[in-house]
């Protein structure tokens, strides 16, 4: 019976200690610190939507201004300048090489930026839209006269090889060269003589008019011989 008691009564929950007592108060506190923090960021929040809300809407309706740059901000309170902006239906953009100097600009629609522009605030430049004008400008001109000089320097025709080599092999060296030298170079027409570019003839009958011409030639000289004999 005094084991069956004993065993209840050290089943039973002891009364906390005072180190206990003093472990959850801070607990509690600390919990109550968390919740108040979390309802004072979020009261913050809706504090800075409402203001931008407001910038963004009076920024809309002044004809005057096509964009608007704002100064260095968090994280988060980008973010609800790009929420608000995108609700308005604005263009925004987040400019700055780290996140201390970071900003926001402001676009309206019929204002968007190029991507010129876009590229000079990316560098930390700011936007001069007359100087970059003279710099298209100076741009498409060098393009042009580049083109226009390509056009001018055209290559002369001229053939890939010798004349006189490419066909000693069929009509013999002496014949290769008498043709070749009918297709010498005329200055004034390129590489190829007047009377040549009227020659309707095929390359096979020029060849053919020159062999005849060679053997009318040697057997002429064989006449002239035979006769002084």
């Amino acid at each position: 019976m005094a084991d069956l008691l004993g065993s209840i009564l050290n089943s039973m929950e002891k009364p906390p200690t005072v180190g206990d007592q003093e472990s959850r108060r801070k607990a509690r506190e600390q919990a109550a610190r968390m919740k108040k923090m979390e309802e004072d960021e979020k009261r913050k929040k809706a504090e800075f939507r409402k203001k931008m809300e407001k910038e963004v809407s009076d920024f809309i309706q002044d004809s005057s201004q096509q964009k608007r740059k704002y100064n260095p901000m968090g994280k988060i309170e980008r973010s609800i300048l790009h929420d608000v902006a995108e609700v308005a239906g604005l263009t925004s953009f987040s400019f700055g090489e780290d996140e201390e100097s970071r900003y926001v600009m402001l676009f309206k629609k019929e204002f968007a930026p190029s991507d010129e522009e876009l590229e000079a605030y990316r560098k930390g430049e700011e936007w001069d839209p007359k100087l970059a004008e003279q710099r298209r400008r100076l741009k498409e001109q060098a393009a042009l006269e580049e083109a226009t000089s390509s056009q001018t320097k055209k290559p002369e025709a001229c053939p890939n090889s010798n004349y006189r080599d490419k066909y000693s092999h069929l009509i013999g060296t002496a014949a290769a060269k008498d043709a070749a030298h009918t297709l010498e170079a005329n200055r004034a027409y390129g590489c190829v003589p007047v009377a040549n570019k009227r020659d309707t003839r095929s390359i096979e009958e020029a060849m053919n008019a020159i062999r005849a011409k060679k053997r009318q030639k040697r057997e002429d000289d064989t006449g002239a011989h035979s006769s002084s004999s």
